[in-house]
């Protein structure tokens, strides 16, 4: 059974929670390395959603000749 599609709010959220739990010095050093890993995957894939959303919208909005 696969694994439910993230989406770009849930993983902007737990970005957000990561970047709070970094600021707030409630990472480990034992949890650092993953945690930043995690956060690495999470802003790649929102940067990926940003840019498949971005052409997609220019594709629709040339096809209406806008």
């Amino acid at each position: 059974m696969s694994e439910p599609r993230t989406t770009y709010e849930k993983a902007y959220e737990e970005l957000e929670a990561i970047m709070q739990e970094l600021q707030e010095d409630k990472v480990s050093v034992d949890q650092l390395t993953t945690k930043v890993k995690r956060a690495a995957e999470l802003i790649t894939f929102c940067n990926d959603m940003l840019r498949s959303t971005e052409a997609e919208v220019n594709k629709i909005v040339k096809k209406l000749g806008l």
